[in-house]
């Protein structure tokens, strides 16, 4: 359930590539600011079944569709919002969140090579080496990570935690910021 302070507040969004710890920094940043936590790929898997079935059944372009719906609803609600890799590809997803505070999440690819082995994601399911294939993806995708990101925190080193409270302080700032600059515009 979403508070009304949730709902005015803009979602923190986390995006960047498969692997980068998303989901697992996500649940813990939004207990750490006290809101609620979506993951847009389990939400996904909720309502219309395994991503790897929706890719192989109906193809990516289907995927994507769905995908921006779930992102546009979770965004709506406030709280930390995880996305999945790819999400920021569809246009009118960039467009919406221009309005949310969009955290980038990045990881080295040697860190990245135990994240991601074993794990069913389609668009490393090839003949490719898995990692070259992440690369690959990370790569391409890169640049639109970039330009939709606030700010950026690399995964790679150190415990999760730190990072989860780095960000978790970098919101809480762009937060009171945001109050401050709001405030001034409106005499308060």
């Amino acid at each position: 359930m979403t508070s009304p302070a949730e709902a005015r507040t803009p979602a923190v969004v986390l995006v960047g590539p498969m692997g980068a710890g998303k989901s697992s920094i996500g649940r813990r940043l939004a207990k750490a600011l006290g809101v609620r936590f979506v993951d847009t790929d389990a939400r996904i898997v909720r309502r219309h079944g395994a991503i790897a079935d929706i890719f192989a059944n109906h193809g990516e372009a289907h995927f994507r569709a769905i995908e921006h719906e779930a992102v546009s609803d979770a965004i709506a609600g406030g709280g930390v919002v995880a996305l999945g890799g790819g999400a920021v590809l569809d246009p009118r997803t960039r467009q919406a969140l221009a309005a949310h505070r969009v955290v980038l999440l990045t990881v080295d690819e040697r860190v990245v090579a135990g994240r991601i082995r074993s794990q069913k994601r389609p668009l490393l399911n090839t003949d490719e080496d898995p990692v070259a294939a992440w690369a690959r993806i990370r790569d391409e995708r890169e640049p639109v990570y970039r330009a939709v990101a606030d700010v950026v925190f690399d995964t790679s080193r150190g415990p999760l935690q730190d990072v989860v409270t780095a960000i978790a302080d970098w919101a809480r700032a762009d937060q009171a910021a945001g109050t401050a600059t709001a405030h001034e515009g409106t005499g308060r």
